[in-house]
């Protein structure tokens, strides 16, 4: 995105400034890509389109074009982490605490009593959205949280942590809620097989292969003398690739799923309504509750966006491969990501606002965004900002 926020370059408060133009018209920019998206998967020829998307990822029924999209717009963010904070960032373990019960212990049975109440009719429709649920996040907050001015390592340490429970509890949750609790509440029962060997595949590319890209990034600029040069230079010119992959993997996906979105218009509103409840629900919810545990808006964002946000890729996998390209199910975890863009970039500046009217301090305190920000007592203060492009790392 846009290189550098607008405002006075000294401006102590990041969630007070201006967004810089590209990000104050990303609205516009999304809602431009989902209209090309779909006026593209309709009006183009259906060759190019098929062979836009005949290629998947091995192992999975994830196009490669939008797994290449994906794997791009996590990379600018992740090259700027500085990894060696990361053990700093998690001796708050309330905080960590905080979000392993947001994030496992809250989210999936949100969206689980959320499906219960609008979709107990729509048994498709409901496996659909406990796929969503019960994936967490670990793609897309890396660039929710780089535009709120949240903290990138404490958002990295909580994908990484979303990571190693995804692969060890996913299958789990999905057969207990689909098999268990769906047929206990009255709902039809539906056979999920999930492979744990498919969870941890999907986990390793679509998480994997960027975080390694981006540590081995850091490695090689650290030896050879060039860190600064990274985050002062290279690393905001990288930030327009994660606009344009962002950009780029939401036209794929309307452009995929336009048969299917304009011949079901009535299944996308019913799946969208519980999908926009949960995501609202539990930013505010998490928001609010790490205010109660005094963390500072860094962390405070990243916790909250993070709890807000699913793993649509792990859950489209999951439904593709188990109920087929074509199926209901299939269709409602193909909502997800097209519901969770527009309204977590609308939380986002919620964030911001939130972030901006935090409680008073006594004279000479220093804010809590400041405090959370510093690298080190011998380290200047860095100049953060809230869009991927700012020039957030000097």
């Amino acid at each position: 995105m846009t290189d550098g926020p607008e405002g006075s370059e000294n401006d102590p408060c990041p969630t007070r400034r201006t967004l810089a133009a590209g990000d104050r018209f990303l609205p516009l920019w999304i809602a431009a890509a989902m209209v090309g998206g779909l006026a593209f998967g309709r009006l183009a020829p259906a060759s190019i389109v098929g062979a836009i998307g005949g290629w998947d990822l091995p192992g999975t029924p994830v196009p490669a074009a939008i797994g290449a999209g994906l794997v791009l717009m996590m990379y600018p963010p992740l090259v700027r982490v500085r990894y060696d904070e990361l053990p700093r960032v998690f001796r708050n373990t309330r905080l960590l605490a905080l979000s392993l019960l947001l994030n496992w212990g809250v989210g999936p049975f949100v969206m689980l009593g959320l499906g219960l109440l609008l979709l107990r009719g729509y048994p498709e429709l409901l496996v659909g959205l406990v796929l969503i649920g019960s994936a967490r996040c670990i793609a897309m907050v890396l660039v929710w949280n780089e535009l709120a001015g949240g903290s990138r390592e404490y958002a990295a340490g909580l994908v990484a942590f979303n990571s190693l429970f995804q692969v060890a509890f996913y299958g789990i949750y999905v057969y207990t809620f689909v098999t268990i609790f769906l047929p206990a509440a009255g709902a039809p029962a539906l056979p999920v097989p999930v492979s744990p060997a498919l969870v941890a595949y999907s986990v390793v590319v679509f998480l994997g292969l960027p975080f390694a890209a981006g540590v081995l990034t850091r490695w090689a600029h650290r030896t050879a003398g060039r860190l600064a040069d990274l985050d002062g230079r290279i690393g905001p010119a990288l930030a327009p690739v994660s606009l344009g992959a962002l950009l780029y993997t939401i036209v794929l996906l309307f452009a995929f799923q336009s048969s299917a979105i304009l011949a079901s218009p009535v299944e996308v509103v019913l799946v969208a309504v519980p999908l926009v409840a949960y995501f609202v629900v539990m930013f505010f919810l998490s928001f609010g509750l790490g205010r109660w545990a005094r963390a500072e808006y860094p962390e405070n964002a990243a916790l909250s966006l993070t709890a807000a946000s699913n793993n649509f890729e792990l859950a489209i996998t999951v439904a593709v491969a188990v109920f087929g390209i074509t199926s209901t199910v299939a269709l409602a975890a193909t909502v997800g990501p097209l519901v969770e863009v527009p309204v977590l970039l609308g939380l986002v500046t919620i964030a911001r606002y939130l972030g901006s009217h935090s409680a008073p301090r006594a004279p000479g305190e220093e804010p809590d965004r400041l405090r959370a920000s510093r690298v080190s007592p011998e380290e200047p203060l860095p100049r953060p900002t809230a869009e991927i492009g700012g020039d957030r790392a000097r």
